[in-house]
């Protein structure tokens, strides 16, 4: 079992991409304290709800980008943000979903802890006594959280004892994911719920999810249609075949090793995100005087299967593997078959440190071509094909574009080079964030916001990507001073722009 954390101290298909910036946007200044304020807002305690109506308690791959965003705000803060979640971490080493705050009734969100039963059915996985959560899990961005928030401030970290205390409990993460989780066998995590993967509703899912019978209508009630519109979410045929498997993990006591698993994916943003974590792992390790070779080794590896079971040069990206698909689906030698459908987490492969140059080179060709469009036909990236049969570009996550998804390709476009790119993307995600009321997710076509307002990831990345302009900008400054020139498709400076309109021709459908 993990122990509990120690106590903390105080706290057009044929238009070409835009390659440069927008003029300024006189307002960033504005943005900061309006992205300060939903944070604060949202805080509940030493963690932040991703929205007070919709989603009242901590969700886990939301605290991860929370504290990135925080760490700007308070250090102490978003240590804590990390700290709670890992405090409800199972035995066997899972980080649930959702972490639930016995504060809320229990009809203010479905599935409600009298649902999940964690701490009675999950005994035999190690699920905390001492609170409620989930049985599910959700991408392992954590532990590059944890890196960035000690590096915002290393003499707060160390005094807090921040990096000693979590990582192993990250450590113990990272391995229930590589020994409980590698359902295929070829090297990468599986994910055994829509949920998991983070993209709930990804029209990716729509085929596994043909097999799996939904639960009956009159068993649970859909407390998310109090708070939002039945045609921004999913559909009441997939938040039973949810239900389903939800309950039968949990009547399997949320084992893996017991539990048939009917639905199984292996999901390349999932594993994208676990391998850029890995290479976290391995800096906190060093900090700590302790193995990083270890997970150097795990991040090469996994980056390898990722290639190997997940790359299509068909289609110039990545896609999801269905470990369930029957023969007739036609395999490939590594078990299952990968599903058709282009989704955007296909692309965040390029947030892995080591993706080898050619595939990055055609990553960013498809990002930018007909199926996604970024810089032609929308501004910001969807969440889906455009020009797939399953497209909508209203409805949860199968279409919009998503703050997170869109910070996590510019880091990855950052991380490989590709500086101007990155810096008219992350003007592009400011701009969307002022000007929807940091929406929960958009429109891809128009920008309109949908979801959840005040919504707190999308303020904490929007507060993240501006300091990062400003770091930018320092940067480029310093460089000024001394009399040589910023590095190659480095901005001089950061602004938050106003982009140009979409051409009415470009609108979609």
């Amino acid at each position: 079992m993990t122990p509990p954390l120690p106590s903390a101290g105080v706290g057009p298909a044929a238009a070409r991409p835009r390659t440069t910036a927008p003029p300024p946007h006189p307002h960033h200044g504005g943005l900061r304290r309006s992205a300060c304020r939903v944070l604060l807002a949202n805080r509940a305690g030493t963690s932040t709800v991703p929205s007070r109506e919709l989603y009242p308690h901590q969700w886990s791959w939301d605290s991860a980008f929370i504290a990135i965003g925080l760490r700007h705000l308070s250090p102490v803060r978003a240590q804590q943000e990390l700290e709670t979640l890992l405090s409800a971490q199972w035995g066997d080493g899972r980080v649930p979903h959702i972490v639930f705050n016995p504060a809320v009734p229990l009809d203010a969100y479905f599935p409600s802890p009298d649902f999940w039963r964690s701490s009675s059915a999950g005994t035999a996985a190690g699920a905390p006594r001492a609170v409620e959560t989930s049985g599910v899990v959700q991408p392992p961005v954590h532990a590059l959280a944890a890196w960035l928030v000690h590096r915002a401030d290393p003499h707060a970290s160390a005094r807090r004892a921040f990096l000693a205390r979590v990582y192993p409990r990250l450590a113990a993460w990272h391995r229930y994911l590589a020994e409980h989780r590698d359902l295929g066998g070829g090297g990468l995590a599986a994910s055994v719920h829509p949920w998991e993967p983070g993209m709930d509703n990804s029209p990716c899912w729509d085929g596994p999810l043909a097999r799996i019978e939904p639960a009956d209508p009159a068993s649970f009630r859909r407390a998310d249609l109090a708070h939002g519109s039945a045609g921004d979410r999913p559909t009441d045929l997939d938040y039973g075949r949810y239900v389903r498997l939800a309950a039968e993990y949990r009547e399997h006591g949320y084992r893996d090793a017991a539990a048939a698993h009917p639905f199984a994916v292996e999901d390349p943003g999932f594993n994208a995100l676990l391998i850029a974590s890995d290479y976290a792992l391995a800096r906190i390790a060093e900090e700590l005087h302790g193995d990083a070779a270890l997970h150097r080794g795990r991040a090469a590896s996994r980056t390898e299967a990722l290639v190997q079971r997940l790359w299509s040069p068909r289609t110039g990206q990545f896609h999801c593997r269905d470990l369930r698909a029957g023969a007739a689906s036609g395999g490939d030698g590594h078990g299952g078959a990968l599903l058709p459908e282009r989704s955007a987490a296909g692309l965040l492969p390029l947030v892995a440190p080591g993706l080898p140059r050619p595939l990055v080179e055609t990553l960013l060709s498809t990002a930018e071509g007909d199926h996604f469009g970024l810089g032609t036909r929308v501004r910001l990236l969807p969440s889906y094909d455009l020009r797939g049969a399953g497209f909508d570009r209203n409805r949860y996550w199968r279409g919009p574009a998503w703050f997170n998804v869109n910070w996590l390709l510019e880091r990855g476009l950052r991380e490989h080079g590709e500086h101007t790119r990155a810096e008219v993307l992350r003007a592009e995600v400011l701009h969307a964030a002022a000007a929807s009321g940091f929406a929960e997710y958009l429109d891809p076509y128009t920008g309109q916001g949908h979801g959840a307002r005040d919504f707190s990831w999308t303020a904490a990345l929007a507060l993240d990507l501006l300091e990062r302009g400003a770091e930018t900008a320092a940067a480029a400054g310093d460089a000024s001073a001394e009399g040589t020139a910023p590095g190659p498709g480095v901005a001089a400076s950061a602004p938050v722009p106003a982009p140009s309109p979409v051409p009415p021709s470009e609108k979609g459908p």
